[in-house]
C-alpha cells in the first residue's frame, strides 16, 4: 500500500536529468552538437596526458592522430546518409574521397602550377564529388540491393585505376606532391610540429557537417529517405519520388567525402591512388554499421573508436607481445589481421546487436519489431508475461 502511495510522489518530481537533457538535445540539435564537439575538443588533448595513454606517444602525436581519425569520422557521416538514412548499399565510397582529394591537388600544387586557396576549394571539392555522385546515381539508382552494390563497387574500383593509369594528368602511381596547406592571412598551417590548426579545423568541419545532417534528417527530405529505407514500394505509393530522393542522398553523401578528400590532400600535402583503395570503403562501411546506422552521434563515435583501435591499439598489441615474449603471439603482426578482426566484429554484431553500438531509436524499433510482436503475443522464455 505504501509503495502505491509513493508512486504519485515520485512522478510529481518530473523527468530526471537524463530525460531533460535528451529532450533539450532533441529540440536544439545545433546547440547540442556545438556543445558536444566543444567538450570533445577540450577533453581529448587532456586525456592523452594521463597514463596509460601518455606512455604510448606525446600529446602532439596523439592530436595528429585525432585529426586523421576526424577524416574517417567525416567519411562515416557522409556514408551514413547513403546507407543509414536511405538504406542504399554503397561499396565504392572511396571514389568520391579520391575525387575531392585530387580536385584540391590540381588546384594548389606545383604539378599544375595553380595556387587556389584552400577554403573555397573545400566547397569546390564537395561540389565536384557531388557531381560525380549524380553521374553515378542517375543511371544506376533504379537498381536495388545487390545490383546497386555491384555497380558502386565497380565505380569504386574504376576511379583509382583511371588515376593510376593517367600519368599525364595525375602523375600515375607517384601521385601529386607539394600541395599547398591551408592558410589564414599570412599564417600558413604547419604540417609538422604544431598539429593544433589542422585539429581545430577538422573539428569545425565535423561540427558543421553534423549540424547539416541533423537538419536534413529532421526535414521532409530526411523523412523521405527513411521511408525509402523502410519500404521503397510503400514510399513510392505515397508520392515519394524515389529516384530523385535517392539521387540527393548519393550527391550529399559524396559531397561529404569530397570535403574529407580536400582536407586529406592539404594535411598530407600529397595524394596517391593507393590512398583510395577498396579497403577504405570497407573500413568506412564497417564504421557506420558498428557505430549504429542512422544515428549521427553513434556513427561518429563508432568511426573514431574503430580508427583508434586500428591505428593505436593494434600497434600497441604488437609492442606489448614483443616485450613480454609470448611464444606464439610475439610472431603475430596484428595490423595484418585488422580486416579479419573487422569481419569477426561484423559477424558478432549482426548476431548479437544488429542495430550497432549506438543505434537510433527508430532503427532499434525497426530491427526488433518481430521480437516485440512475439513478446506481446506469447511473453518470453524466461516467463515474463506479455503486456
Amino acid at each position: 500500500m505504501s509503495a502505491v502511495l509513493q508512486r504519485p510522489a515520485q512522478s510529481s518530481r518530473g523527468p530526471g536529468l537524463r530525460a531533460r537533457l535528451s529532450a533539450f538535445s532533441t529540440r536544439h540539435r545545433s546547440i547540442s552538437v556545438i556543445v558536444g564537439m566543444a567538450i570533445t575538443a577540450a577533453v581529448l588533448p587532456l586525456i592523452v596526458l594521463l597514463p596509460p595513454f601518455s606512455s604510448f606517444s606525446g600529446q602532439s602525436i596523439w592530436i595528429d592522430g585525432f585529426t586523421i581519425a576526424g577524416i574517417y569520422v567525416l567519411l562515416a557521416l557522409g556514408l551514413n546518409i547513403v546507407v543509414g538514412l536511405s538504406g542504399l548499399l554503397d561499396l565504392g565510397y572511396a571514389a568520391f574521397f579520391a575525387i575531392g582529394a585530387y580536385t584540391y591537388a590540381f588546384a594548389a600544387s606545383p604539378f599544375t602550377g595553380n595556387e587556389f586557396p584552400f577554403w573555397p576549394m573545400l566547397l569546390v571539392g564537395a561540389v565536384m564529388a557531388a557531381i560525380f555522385g549524380i553521374l553515378l546515381g542517375a543511371p544506376t539508382l533504379r537498381l536495388r540491393g545487390d545490383y546497386l552494390a555491384i555497380v558502386t563497387l565497380g565505380f569504386g574500383e574504376i576511379v583509382p585505376i583511371v588515376i593510376l593509369n593517367s600519368s599525364k594528368y595525375t602523375d600515375g602511381p607517384n601521385g601529386i606532391g607539394g600541395i599547398t596547406p591551408p592558410s589564414i592571412g599570412d599564417f600558413l598551417f604547419p604540417t609538422t610540429g604544431n598539429p593544433w590548426p589542422f585539429y581545430l579545423t577538422m573539428l569545425a568541419l565535423i561540427t558543421l557537417s553534423m549540424i547539416l545532417i541533423y537538419r536534413l534528417q529532421d526535414s521532409r527530405l530526411g523523412r523521405a529517405w527513411m521511408a525509402i529505407r523502410e519500404d521503397e514500394l510503400a514510399a513510392a505509393a505515397n508520392g515519394v519520388n524515389t529516384v530523385t530522393t535517392k539521387l540527393l542522398a548519393f550527391a550529399l553523401g559524396a559531397s561529404t567525402a569530397g570535403l574529407a578528400g580536400v582536407f586529406l590532400a592539404s594535411k598530407l600535402q600529397t595524394v596517391t591512388p593507393n590512398l583510395f583503395r577498396f579497403d577504405v570503403s570497407f573500413t568506412v562501411l564497417a564504421m557506420v554499421v558498428l557505430g549504429g546506422m542512422g544515428n549521427v552521434w553513434g556513427v561518429a563515435i563508432g568511426a573514431f573508436i574503430i580508427f583508434m583501435i586500428q591505428s593505436v591499439f593494434l600497434k600497441q598489441l604488437n609492442l606489448f607481445f614483443d616485450n613480454v615474449h609470448v611464444p606464439i603471439l610475439s610472431d603475430v603482426d596484428f595490423l595484418q589481421y585488422q580486416f579479419l578482426l573487422y569481419g569477426i566484429a561484423l559477424v558478432a554484431m549482426m548476431l548479437l546487436r544488429p542495430e550497432g553500438l549506438f543505434p537510433s531509436r527508430r532503427r532499434r524499433r525497426e530491427l526488433h519489431t518481430e521480437e516485440d510482436a512475439e513478446f506481446g503475443e506469447h511473453g518470453d522464455p524466461m516467463g515474463a508475461a506479455p503486456e
